[in-house]
């Protein structure tokens, strides 16, 4: 296999939703799933497990979940899960209900999806992730058979592009990353920021859209008011 540097591979990352026919081999897919393996983990809680759909009915099902068609489209589909179900059985007394246990396992699971999709965009092949599946969290966790202690948190599809779209542009440094102090409000320097993903849409999709947008977009309503009771349910989040 051969794999493209990491920095490069990082600076080069674009969102695939468009995938050929071909399918990932076995190797290159046991590869990823080391790469996640190596991720960090919290104390080596090791608190995420992954399920690899393959099963055409339970795609189906997520894809109808989550709204988004390319989860039965793409050659792999990866359900990263939350899991102290194992924690749980081999040490009783854990108490799980704990809000920084959830923040463990979200936190561990993030970055154990990130080491898998960079290598896959190392190997040539692209991805994106999946967080619509969160807006019918239950329904997928009862399509899978999660237990108690274990949520699913994000998917991940992935295959070999059949897109080639432009990089997103990010906030620049200076609006995301500050020495010792938290600065002074740079109005400008987000209004620029706005102006050039505005930019960004109206080359690739001919829209009207903005950060803005975008905030107001996802957090101006209730954000799916459903995750808590559902981790309750779960036995986490209480405390």
């Amino acid at each position: 296999m051969h794999s493209k540097p990491a920095l490069d591979t990082i600076l080069s990352h674009r969102s695939i939703r468009k995938f050929t026919s071909q399918p990932i081999s076995d190797e290159i897919f046991s590869a990823l799933i080391d790469a996640g393996r190596q991720a960090s983990t919290s104390n080596h809680l090791q608190c995420v497990s992954i399920i690899r759909i393959t099963d055409k009915a339970l795609r189906e099902g997520i894809r109808d979940a989550s709204g988004m068609r390319y989860v039965a489209e793409c050659a792999e589909f990866l359900l990263f899960c939350i899991d102290f179900q194992k924690h749980k059985r081999l040490n009783p007394e854990s108490q799980l209900d704990w809000t920084e246990v959830s923040l463990i396992g979200a936190v561990d699971t993030g970055i154990m999806a990130q080491n898998v999709l960079i290598a896959a965009e190392s190997l040539g092949l692209g991805g994106v992730y999946i967080g619509a599946l969160r807006n019918q969290i239950e329904q997928v966790a009862e399509l899978v058979g999660l237990p108690e202690y274990c949520v699913p948190l994000v998917g991940l599809c992935l295959g070999y592009p059949d897109q080639d779209p432009p990089l997103k542009p990010r906030l620049p440094q200076s609006l995301m990353c500050y020495e010792n102090r938290y600065p002074e409000w740079d109005a400008q320097a987000f209004a620029d920021y706005d102006q050039q993903l505005t930019a960004y849409y109206q080359k690739r999709s001919g829209i009207e859209f903005s950060w803005q947008d975008t905030l107001k977009k996802t957090l101006n309503e209730p954000v799916r008011p459903q995750i808590l009771p559902f981790f309750q349910k779960h036995g986490l989040l209480k405390r």
